[in-house]
């Protein structure tokens, strides 16, 4: 591919490339930094102020090399174009490889189903766009086209996705209806958790709707304004209801299926169709049957 610069805009080379091309900036800087990028015949750095009538090579041939392997991982494609995927995550499956980590998750499933997965978030991340907990089951959204992950991690940014959870939490819960907004960051005790804290936090804000109360326990619908790591099980946690099973947040031994939380609704306008979307999915088996015994 060739460009040639028309106007003297005298911005960054990555910048001028990601919004004159279908890659993402990140793509472009991998490829400048394998020179697979030149300017005028010679290689530039990122930060290069583009110039008029500056003649910029693209060889399209790069490749970026992963050791992820593609593996035949259980789970539900609710929704597919060529831009995007809503899958329902069962409960139990890592999203992406990490440390000590890499194998048998929902990243390695999805390279096993099409392998032209968005690469905006790295080799380790093909398509992942938001993420949901290991034992947290239902909805997400994959990316598949660079141009749609970016859109829509501004979709995610700007509160453009609405994203309803459904939850089982202990005790019964006064009220009909509640907003828990209270800053969340790492737990100073524990570094594999998170904490309502005044330091180092990040704004969180949960609604919660009551749906049915028990006994013993509340089931809730939950959306969420803001997308902290944890948010809906510290914040249930915190104003004293934890969500049921939780092997993190509650001191009670909880089971191999993990916390009562599924991510049941997702809707938002296609950022490239234009088109209104809207998936609802089922409660797992064991989610559903606990509460039916409830009754």
């Amino acid at each position: 591919m060739k460009i040639i610069v028309s106007e003297n805009d005298g911005i960054r080379l990555d910048k001028y490339l990601a919004e004159s091309t279908d890659y993402s900036r990140e793509h472009i800087l991998k490829m400048i930094k394998s020179d697979f990028i030149k300017v005028n015949g010679k290689v530039e750095k990122p930060s290069y102020k583009v110039e008029l009538n500056d003649e910029i090579d693209i060889d399209e041939s790069f490749k970026e090399t992963s050791d992820i392997k593609p593996e035949d991982v259980k789970f539900e494609i609710v929704y597919e174009d060529s831009d995007l995927m809503i899958i329902n995550k069962p409960s139990g499956l890592v999203v992406h490889p990490g440390s000590g980590n890499w194998e048998h998750t929902l990243v390695n499933g999805l390279m096993m189903h099409n392998k032209d997965l968005s690469d905006i978030n790295g080799e380790e991340r093909p398509g992942i766009v938001h993420r949901i907990d290991k034992d947290t089951s239902g909805l997400m959204v994959v990316a598949k086209s660079n141009k749609c992950h970016e859109l829509l991690t501004e979709y995610f940014k700007e509160h453009k996705v609405k994203r309803t959870y459904i939850a089982l939490i202990k005790g019964v819960f006064p009220h009909d209806t509640a907003t828990i907004d209270a800053p969340i960051g790492r737990d100073k005790t524990n570094r594999l958790k998170m904490a309502v804290t005044a330091e180092n936090s990040k704004e969180a804000i949960t609604h919660l709707k009551v749906l049915k109360r028990y006994e013993k326990y509340t089931l809730v619908s939950l959306n969420l304004e803001t997308g902290r790591t944890h948010q809906i099980r510290v914040h249930m946690a915190y104003i004293g209801y934890p969500i049921y099973n939780d092997p993190v947040y509650t001191s009670k031994e909880a089971t191999e299926f993990g916390q009562f939380l599924h991510s049941s609704e997702i809707d938002f306008i296609h950022p490239i169709t234009g088109k209104h979307l809207h998936f609802k999915c089922d409660l797992p088996k064991e989610f559903q049957e606990f509460i039916d015994n409830l009754d």
